[in-house]
């Protein structure tokens, strides 16, 4: 679903374990999937796969709460596994940095057997789509300010395909490992004029289950 990555080699799992983009963590426990779902974790996670290790604080400043609140939201994301204390990384005793342990998840088919895991799995559906609006609209507020050359590269391209089942999972597939090539987690891997984009691209059935076409 949801694919942030760390940008500091050796702070995020092992290359290929769960919970990398590799192989995204499948999460079908409805308590997890709502733990997720609040917009100020699902930011504060996305800060720590991408630039973490980091503070409270300096979460709190990504989030846009207070370092007591972030505190709060942190240790709701480590019970269920998504994040860690780093007590390494430490410039002092007090002040302890935090880092993701899952940089990659995929809300799990299990969820719809039941109404509860449904309607978890919908809440955070629905907020990280929120998540990508917000990014959405800062990008259209500021558009003028940005260089043509980005202005011009930027934008959504959308199409039609009439495709079977196994030709979709195909195109995926293609389309994963077109952007795997460019995810670039180590800052060194990175051309020098490099910056961060956001990148979604959905495949969405649009046909009337049972129909044919």
């Amino acid at each position: 679903m949801s694919r942030p990555a760390s940008a500091t080699p050796g702070t995020g799992p092992a290359e290929h374990g769960v919970g990398t983009p590799e192989n995204p963590l499948k999460i079908t426990d409805p308590r997890a999937l709502r733990a997720l779902a609040h917009p100020a974790r699902i930011a504060i996670l996305q800060h720590l796969a991408l630039d973490g290790p980091a503070t409270a604080t300096e979460c709190a400043e990504v989030a846009g709460l207070s370092p007591s609140a972030c505190s709060y939201h942190l240790r709701a994301l480590a019970r269920f596994g998504f994040v860690e204390e780093e007590p390494a990384s430490a410039a002092d005793g007090r002040h302890r940095p935090w880092r993701a342990r899952v940089i990659a998840f995929a809300i799990g088919d299990e969820t719809s057997r039941d109404a509860s895991g449904r309607a978890a799995g919908l809440l955070l559906r629905e907020s990280l789509q929120a998540r990508i609006d917000e990014l959405r609209a800062e990008y259209f507020d500021r558009e003028p300010e940005y260089p043509r050359e980005w202005r011009e590269a930027a934008g959504a391209v959308q199409d039609v395909l009439h495709v079977s089942a196994e030709e979709l999972t195909a195109v995926r597939k293609q389309v994963q490992d077109l952007l795997a090539r460019y995810r670039r987690l180590d800052p060194g891997e990175r051309p020098p004029d490099a910056e961060r984009v956001h990148a979604t691209f959905e495949l969405i059935p649009w046909f009337t289950p049972g129909s044919k076409g």
